[in-house]
């Protein structure tokens, strides 16, 4: 095992050097790129339930906002760092770009952990961020949006304190609101939906039907378990998932070789995406240790967690029968492991192409609020499937042409755009 711990604004800097070198890009361009525009750190002061005062740290960082206002999630989770939220500002800005929408590449985070907070003290978190960074955000120049363990309830409040500080209404400053708020319909699945729309893809380049493959998915929260609902309808089988069970502080993987029952499974899972470990058993599923997803023997792995999945030290582990890795988190396969799923002639839907869904219909919410208007279920689900697609088949042929990778092909499209558009504006 490495014991050098591991970076992931490195990881993404590392990617873009390698993408900057293939497109040849000039160094005040790369210099620019390379690094936020601007970041902020704030603390949070909360008062707790019991009357103590408990101050978090937060943080929002605008990658680059060249091709429009910033756009990326607000994510609490415990293990939060500036350097994952870098990593991820800088994944968004490609994210927007490759699938080209109009926007930028933001995020923010708040070190804590939801699950033991009440409601009411997760709300004074809110509002205690959008009032430290409220000069800094909104419709025309950074649009938050959930992430990793905040929902719907949390952009209301987010909404609801933007609107109080600015004595207006401004539905677009924020996505993933409530359907009835100013949130778009859709939006719940298009993440994980996207997902499966650029797997569709891949599999028709490689020649198989969905119908002949099975699967294995790392993580049971909001975006892998839409992935599996689409990933059945359109025919394949998902034999394992996995999730973090706060209570043991460690992840299960949980198999069922005939494949998983996904209304059963959703019917004993708690809103942070965690399977209840004893109605598992009694429902005839094999636990097994939270790695366990990534070695079954199955035609697709679909990590959907969190980032470093797949790494130097598992990826030996992964089937010879695997052909797709459809990557529905952020940043889950570091460098080397990307290298040896390449060697292994593994096809990969690198993340920011593959969850680019849930940005883009984030950005339809975007316009319906600007607008205030809304397009209904369909029209915004048949919208995504052609911006996924369009996208897909773009970086596909890119790969072929230039013959390399998905990941670098994506990485080309994607930064070309955005520094076409520094150019243009005269900043390099």
């Amino acid at each position: 095992m490495s014991s050098k711990p591991f970076n992931p604004f490195a990881m993404a800097q590392q990617q873009f050097d390698r993408a900057a070198d293939l497109l040849g890009l000039d160094q005040p361009t790369r210099e620019l790129l390379r690094w936020p525009m601007r970041e902020y750190h704030f603390s949070l002061p909360v008062r707790m339930d019991d009357g103590t005062v408990k101050v978090f740290r937060g943080f929002r960082v605008q990658h680059n906002d060249a091709r429009g206002p910033g756009k990326g999630g607000i994510r609490f989770h415990p293990q939060e760092t500036i350097d994952t939220v870098r990593a991820l500002a800088m994944w968004m800005t490609w994210k927007c770009a490759v699938v080209d929408l109009p926007l930028g590449g933001s995020k923010g985070g708040v070190v804590c952990s939801p699950h033991s907070l009440s409601l009411r003290e997760q709300e004074a978190l809110c509002r205690a961020w959008v009032r430290a960074v409220a000069r800094d955000v909104g419709p025309q120049r950074d649009v938050p949006a959930p992430d990793v363990m905040t929902n719907p309830q949390h952009m209301l409040w987010m909404l609801d304190e933007y609107e109080a500080v600015y004595g207006g209404k401004y539905p677009g400053f924020i996505t993933g609101k409530p359907v009835g708020l100013g949130g778009s319909r859709g939006r719940t699945e298009a993440t994980g939906y996207g997902v499966i729309f650029t797997l569709r893809e891949a599999l028709k380049e490689l020649g198989v039907r969905p119908h002949d493959t099975t699967a294995s998915v790392q993580g049971f929260g909001n975006v892998a378990q839409y992935a599996i609902e689409l990933y059945q309808q359109i025919g394949g089988k998902v034999i394992c998932v996995s999730c973090w069970d706060e209570a043991d502080q460690q992840a299960y993987a949980y198999r069922k070789k005939e494949g998983i029952n996904l209304e059963e499974l959703r019917k004993i899972t708690d809103r942070f995406g965690t399977i209840d470990k004893s109605k598992a058993t009694a429902l005839g599923y094999e636990r097994l240790p939270g790695d366990a997803w990534v070695e079954q023997d199955v035609d697709i792995l679909i990590p959907a967690a969190l980032e470093q999945a797949i790494t130097a030290e598992n990826v030996h582990r992964i089937s010879r029968k695997v052909k797709v890795v459809a990557e529905g988190a952020n940043g889950p396969t570091t460098p080397e492991a990307d290298h040896v799923l390449i060697e292994r002639g593994i096809f990969v839907i690198p993340d920011f192409l593959a969850n680019a869904g849930g940005v883009t219909c984030s950005y339809f919410e975007q316009v319906q609020s600007n607008m205030n208007y809304y397009w209904e279920r369909d029209e915004v689900l048949s919208r995504l499937d052609t911006v996924m697609t369009s996208a897909f088949i773009a970086v596909s042929d890119l790969a072929r042409k230039r013959k390399v990778s998905m990941r670098d092909a994506a990485y080309m499209i994607a930064i070309a755009r955005v520094a076409q558009a520094c150019k243009d504006r005269g900043w390099v």
